[in-house]
């Protein structure tokens, strides 16, 4: 993918390195019921009274006067940049980092001037949304994820959540190397985006509370290969363009059958438990990115609509 020299997106948030503790329930990113403030019981002895607060208000502002902050020392010196957040240190900053981080951004940028297009087309607006880069742990609207959660968008921030380490795995696991199945993977999850945008994730999270697991399995499975044709339709403008090295098609197919469902259980376990799909088969997400690709048409995209 010729991706060098192009315009880069501002809509990255680069959260790496900082540590995330689990101030949240650490649930599925897509689950997260809430932070939870502590309140007080009321229970005779336990909380503090008026009075006592009072004085040791009276207390810090005096020791604030005499140059004395309470808060750093109790902190032991650290700030906390949020409750979940607190840095640790400089984001990498490799010639690989960098690059990627170079690569991540392009992508982007030119999701959203697909987008950006098709919406117009429309006459419609596209909110274009952020990408989070990540290393580790991160906390998000949807909850608390770590780099096994794979990446992840969250519709409570309408932000995408991506570690880059991500990528080795894709290559060194799951045998799908080349930028441009690593460009498939942002593609699929601004699909997402887009799905938000367009009411069919709301629908969808709204059907769920009252499916069965696998009825809820089998709805999540369309929406994910219409997230796959999406990607197809990015992946198409981009070859209009004349971006697309020979062999970069076979790269996102290869990446789409490599993370089926099908073929990801084969690999862990041995055989595979169709009810429990919740991303498609490997020759259904290769199939319905191909179909995105071909048309260039979000008509063409309907998962809902039939046979998958």
């Amino acid at each position: 993918m010729e991706w060098k020299g192009r315009r880069q997106s501002d809509n990255i948030e680069d959260r790496r390195g900082t540590s995330v503790g689990r101030g949240g329930t650490g649930r599925n990113p897509f689950g997260r019921s809430g932070i939870q403030i502590p309140m007080g019981s009321g229970r005779r002895g336990g909380g503090m009274s008026i009075g006592t607060i009072i004085v040791l208000v009276v207390i810090y502002f005096v020791l604030k006067m005499m140059g004395i902050d309470m808060l750093q020392v109790l902190g032991d010196g650290s700030t906390q940049q949020s409750g979940y957040e607190q840095s640790t240190g400089a984001r990498p900053s490799s010639p690989a980092a960098d690059e990627m981080t170079a690569f991540v951004r392009t992508v982007l940028a030119e999701t959203e001037d697909t987008w950006n297009g098709i919406f117009q087309a429309s006459g419609e607006k596209y909110q274009e949304p952020t990408l989070v880069l990540f290393s580790g742990q991160v906390q998000s609207a949807c909850g608390f994820a770590s780099s096994a959660s794979g990446p992840f968008y969250c519709p409570g921030d309408r932000k995408v959540y991506l570690d880059t380490a991500f990528f080795q795995q894709l290559e060194q696991q799951f045998g799908a190397s080349g930028d441009f199945a690593e460009a498939y993977v942002i593609a699929h999850e601004i699909g997402h985006h887009v799905q938000n945008l367009t009411g069919v994730l709301p629908k969808f999270n709204k059907l769920r509370q009252q499916m069965s697991e696998v009825e809820a399995n089998k709805m999540s499975v369309r929406v994910e290969l219409q997230a796959d044709c999406y990607a197809g339709i990015w992946g198409s403008y981009t070859e209009q363009k004349g971006l697309l090295d020979a062999g970069d098609l076979e790269e996102a197919l290869n990446a789409a059958h490599q993370i089926g469902d099908d073929t990801l259980q084969k690999r862990g376990q041995g055989y595979v438990v169709p009810d429990s799909f919740n991303h498609g088969t490997s020759a259904q997400r290769a199939k319905w990115f191909k179909r995105g690709f071909d048309s260039g048409e979000v008509s063409a995209c309907d998962t809902f609509s039939g046979a998958i």
